[in-house]
């Protein structure tokens, strides 16, 4: 579902855990999401991978 505006009420933000991963979360931030839960990170053969859901608040 999304809002009134097209956003998505969920996101499930994925990447490297790296400066750009953390931008793209503090983006959501700034854009009135709300974090979901808390952070997942995995290991792979390329590096750490992390996850971070995130929610816009009922309005």
């Amino acid at each position: 579902m999304t809002t009134a505006d097209g956003r998505l009420r969920y996101r499930l933000l994925t990447g490297p855990d790296d400066r750009s991963f953390c931008e793209r979360i503090s983006a959501a931030l700034d854009e009135g999401y709300v974090l979901y839960g808390s952070p997942s990170i995995t290991h792979t053969p390329n590096g750490v991978i992390a996850a971070q859901a995130v929610v816009l608040p009922n309005t």
